[in-house]
């Protein structure tokens, strides 16, 4: 029997991963055999992405995916939601701004005043984030950039096309643009009227699992093989969610850069309880995905990055077990979006408390009560907007391996935790690869 191949290539905000996946008594099984560094960088006052930089990381991890497996039958790419490539008739429009960046502050009220959020809301269901690509586009146009541009394609849009040639938009990532509309599921023209942004740029969206085309030949020629890229869910909390193994219709968290607490409901819900909670209704396959966007790993990470930057995570989690400090922060602040210090930020949330974090394990372990108690609060409007009650909760991503998270979580949120230390959202960008067999 000839056993197909099939590659995963989830990129995420600090770190991107090439996965192969095959089909065994049916199980998808996986080996992980390229993995890369990402970040944003300061360029000119600005927070980017090196674009030239992830696609020859794409490249590298496709190479060495051949190199273990001759045939692999086809790729799929998926990445963070929002950010995007502005295209030109001759090629990219530099530089790839990135979502942290604060560009989009100084339009949020000029974009408001055009469409009311409420409108907004009513009409994509996406929950207000200052980086959301609606805020993103205005400034560019605001600013004359896309009077040069041809086309945008979302980061994953982008990397397929370096690999093919081929220009397609994809349903669920083109969601996190607040630009979709709920019932058309295509992007609302009327929005983008109102807006002033050029129509062009918003084109026929296409459904995961729909073929983009072959790599180029001088593609093929430098990672070694021939195969055919296809769409999955290309924003990767929508593959994530199609790779938890639920046994019933459960609230999930993509626990990662930014923790993605959610339920899948078949259609979009924007009444006015959902949008004062501040969910977002993104695509899934079939279904809408009824989500909250929570400032995730983030935080720990940075704390990291300043504090102890060569001490292992287990170790990190074990010396935050002794600590005794309980106080918490508001993890959803802009105060904890892209500080200079993160440390800082902690400090300034807490300057007024009696007890301050005296030493490293005080800090994380402050970052981990503080998220269990933003999932608590995100599970309570869960269950008063969607009229439903919930005894499981599930965690994929890194965060489910983080054994004191979970516990916290279990205890603040009283619910069962069902972590699943597994690549969650290969998982699901290979299982829609292989549904199309």
């Amino acid at each position: 029997m000839i056993m197909n191949y099939y590659l995963a290539i989830d990129i995420g905000a600090s770190s991107g991963r090439h996965i192969v996946g095959w089909l065994e008594n049916n199980e998808i099984k996986t080996e992980e055999v390229y993995r890369f560094s990402n970040g944003m960088k300061m360029q000119n006052k600005h927070l980017v992405w090196d674009t030239s930089s992830l696609f020859e990381n794409v490249k590298k991890g496709i190479k060495a995916a051949f190199k273990k497996y001759s045939t692999i039958k086809s790729l799929a790419i998926d990445t963070w939601g929002v950010d995007y490539v502005l295209m030109t008739n001759s090629g990219e429009l530099t530089p790839c701004l990135a979502y942290r960046d604060n560009r989009t502050e100084a339009v949020i009220d000029e974009v408001h005043k055009l469409v009311p959020f409420e409108e907004l809301y009513n009409r994509t269901g996406i929950q207000f984030q200052s980086f959301n690509s609606v805020y993103q586009f205005y400034e560019d146009n605001r600013r004359g950039r896309l009077d040069f541009a041809s086309d945008f394609l979302m980061i994953p849009e982008y990397l397929n096309y370096m690999l093919t040639g081929v220009k397609m938009h994809e349903y669920t990532n083109a969601t996190t643009t607040g630009l979709v509309n709920t019932q058309t599921k295509e992007y609302d023209s009327e929005i983008i009227e109102k807006l002033g942004l050029p129509k062009r740029l918003f084109t026929k969206l296409f459904q995961p699992g729909t073929s983009v085309g072959m790599l180029k030949p001088e593609i093929a020629w430098a990672v070694g093989g021939q195969t055919e890229v296809v769409l999955c869910a290309s924003h990767d909390t929508a593959s994530a969610v199609e790779g938890i193994p639920m046994d019933t219709n459960s609230p999930y968290i993509s626990s990662g850069t930014w923790s993605l607490l959610g339920l899948k409901v078949p259609n979009a819900i924007t009444n006015a309880n959902s949008r004062k909670a501040n969910y977002s209704n993104e695509g899934g396959i079939g279904y809408t995905r009824y989500q909250k966007n929570i400032m995730g790993m983030w935080l720990v990470n940075r704390l990291r990055d300043e504090l102890c930057p060569e001490k292992p995570f287990p170790q990190i989690v074990e010396e935050s077990k002794q600590s005794m400090f309980n106080d918490y922060v508001d993890v959803n602040d802009n105060l904890f979006l892209a500080p200079k210090s993160m440390k800082e930020a902690f400090d300034k949330w807490l300057e007024n408390e009696i007890i301050k974090p005296q030493t490293e394990s005080d800090y994380f372990r402050c970052a981990f009560i503080s998220l269990a108690i933003s999932y608590k609060n995100a599970l309570d409007e869960l269950k008063a907007n969607s009229g439903k009650d919930f005894d499981a909760l599930y965690i994929v991503g890194g965060g489910a391996k983080n054994g004191l998270l979970n516990e916290l979580t279990e205890q603040v949120c009283k619910i069962k935790v069902k972590a699943l230390p597994i690549e969650a959202t290969a998982i699901g960008n290979l299982k829609i690869q292989i549904a199309r067999d």
